[in-house]
């Protein structure tokens, strides 16, 4: 096809969405290079976010943009061999067993605890806050690891695995809160060695390590924001590790980004640029894999605080710029900005779900009334 049908075949699909082509709205979009066009059908999210990120496209609300073209279903019809690709990759390869598994630890989470430090506030928490009662990121952040505590019913002296720990904060939170003991497990260095300096002085251990080679009791076991990055094939094996490890009284709290999608549609721009080998587990793959392991006893779902928790994180990328400009170059700005624009529009479409399962081993004794 030509530059100029493939314009108009552009014009018509993105109107759908009620998106116009250098129009006045804020999500309207402006092209700066008319090969866009050509990328995009050629290779839909991933050359759409590649172009961004080389300049040849902007609209002045990104996360309004993308909230448009999925409400309208406009990348259902942009399915390429890229697509493809990565429905297969995670449909047919374990991409997080062995060496796999730390991957994602040096590819995102070890780019740099300045990055980090500078977005995500107070607290290194890279996982969605609870809004419920919270004006501010710093709050909500808090008012999440609260709750977290408040579900596994803590107490002093009880013994805590955190699975993916991150920076160490919940684990931070817990002892110094709820007096516990925790033991924290994660696959990134950078992460494991700030850790360690976070939790000095408190009764808590930080591993560099897979948690499938975990293998000891609990009181209670969580994970918060690392279950995205197990992989369908291994659903199964993660509870029944949590299974094993978890004392018989005990609670687990599992904190994911979840769909009640098809399973193993991962994007091939989030594969290539920000999250590698990782994939959104589906509601049915989640429940398949607790059968007759645990009793769920309660399904959380504020995924639309995801959304207010991506627009703090880019207000404060953007006011910190100026000082990781001396570390990050205008590509990984815009790339970030891709990431977190996409990211909010998801949750603000409600395509994907923040869910908080509470599981017992074998139910709790005349049930148990979950906190919120």
């Amino acid at each position: 096809m030509s530059e100029d049908s493939l314009k108009e075949r552009a014009i018509d699909l993105l109107a759908k969405a009620d998106i116009h082509l250098d129009g006045p709205a804020p999500t309207d979009i402006r092209v700066h290079d008319p090969r866009l066009y050509a990328r995009v059908f050629a290779h839909g999210s991933l050359g759409l976010g590649e172009a961004y990120m080389e300049g040849w496209w902007d609209a002045e609300d990104l996360p309004g943009f993308f909230t448009r073209i999925l409400g309208a279903q406009l990348d259902r019809e942009l399915k390429t061999l890229d697509t493809l690709i990565a429905h297969l990759k995670a449909r047919f390869i374990n991409l997080q067993r062995g060496e796999h598994a730390f991957e994602i630890g040096k590819a995102h989470y070890d780019l740099g605890n300045d990055l980090f430090q500078a977005m995500l506030g107070k607290r290194l928490v890279y996982s969605c806050g609870y809004w419920a009662e919270a004006d501010n990121l710093d709050d909500a952040q808090e008012a999440k690891l609260d709750l977290v505590c408040r579900k596994l019913k803590l107490k002093p002296g009880m013994r805590v695995l955190d699975i993916g720990c991150g920076w160490g904060e919940a684990l931070k939170y817990a002892a110094e809160r709820y007096g516990v003991q925790g033991v924290g497990v994660t696959v990134s260095q950078e992460q494991a060695e700030f850790a360690r300096e976070l939790c000095a002085g408190l009764p808590v251990e930080i591993r560099l390590q897979d948690y499938r080679d975990v293998d000891e009791t609990f009181d209670a076991i969580y994970s918060i924001g690392m279950f995205e990055h197990v992989g369908g094939k291994n659903y199964r094996s993660y509870f029944e590790m949590v299974r094993r490890c978890l004392k018989p009284d005990g609670l687990s709290v599992l904190h994911t980004i979840g769909s009640n999608g098809a399973p193993a549609q991962p994007d091939p721009w989030i594969e290539k640029y920000i999250f590698p080998n990782s994939m959104i587990p589906a509601a049915s793959q989640v429940a398949s894999a607790l059968e007759e392991l645990f009793v769920v006893e309660d399904w959380h779902n504020f995924g639309p605080d995801y959304d207010r928790t991506l627009m703090a994180w880019k207000d404060r990328f953007d006011a910190a710029w100026p000082q990781l400009s001396v570390n990050y170059d205008e590509t990984f700005r815009r790339m970030w900005h891709f990431y977190l624009a996409t990211s909010a529009a998801v949750f603000r479409s409600r395509r994907d779900q923040l869910w908080q399962l509470t599981l017992s081993p074998d139910g709790v004794p005349g049930g148990y009334r979950v906190p919120r």
